[in-house]
């Protein structure tokens, strides 16, 4: 597993003002600019990967290195790909460990907005190092979880992990028993070379979701549930 930890990140004030609703001139304006500061002081985001190999297939699982992974769309996706990257990226357990306004939901909601930016951040600097170092061109990946539960169960989180080695202590990122990621603002994955664009949300059935970023594609689930 390798780490990266000197990410560089980028507040601007104004937009988050405008993100958040701020008044310019405002007590709140104030309190924002605050946090900024402090995130800017303490921020450290940081990513992680792990460079996999697929070692076997069969029917709707596949292992990779010497753990399975029981997924249509993992299968279906990675039917001609022999390398992939685990992945986990996060604003970092400072941001966390810093707030001091615990228990301000206003605050808060401004703070999980900057760790968001911090996340972005992390997120970019590893796509960017590793279709650089590895000379990858188009990628896709995904994400236990997001989705379908049966397009890749949040489950298989703790098979994901195992992968990589001391997540947390090396970028500070624990995974609970009911396998969510702390810090809130981290994400894991893989990360794998292809020829067609692929996300999570054109296999998810949730209707209104927040945070799809692309349609329904019936034509693609079809295809996942009968290969």
């Amino acid at each position: 597993m390798e780490t990266l930890t000197d990410i560089q990140f980028d507040l601007n004030v104004d937009r988050l003002m405008e993100e958040c609703r701020v008044e310019p001139g405002s007590s709140d304006e104030a309190d924002l600019r605050c946090l900024v500061k402090l995130a800017r002081d303490i921020g450290r985001p940081k990513a992680a990967y792990n460079t996999c190999f697929i070692t076997e297939r069969d029917g709707t699982r596949i292992r990779i290195d010497d753990t399975w992974f029981e997924s249509r769309a993992l299968v279906h996706n990675l039917q001609s790909v022999e390398r992939v990257f685990p992945l986990v990226a996060t604003c970092g357990p400072e941001l966390d460990n810093g707030f001091a306004d615990k228990g301000n939901m206003l605050k808060e909601f401004w703070w999980d907005v900057i760790k968001t930016r911090l996340l972005g951040a992390a997120n970019r600097h590893l796509s960017k190092y590793l279709h650089r170092r590895f000379r990858l061109n188009k990628t896709a990946t995904m994400h236990p979880g997001s989705g379908d539960a049966s397009v890749w169960p949040i489950e298989q989180q703790r098979e994901l992990f195992s992968l990589f080695g001391d997540v947390e202590g090396q970028v500070g990122v624990q995974l609970t028993d009911s396998f969510l990621m702390i810090p809130n603002k981290t994400t894991s994955g893989l990360l794998f070379p292809t020829e067609t664009d692929f996300r999570s949300c054109e296999v998810c059935h949730r209707e209104n979701c927040p945070s799809r970023h692309a349609e329904f594609n019936k034509e693609l689930w079809e295809a996942i549930q009968h290969d």
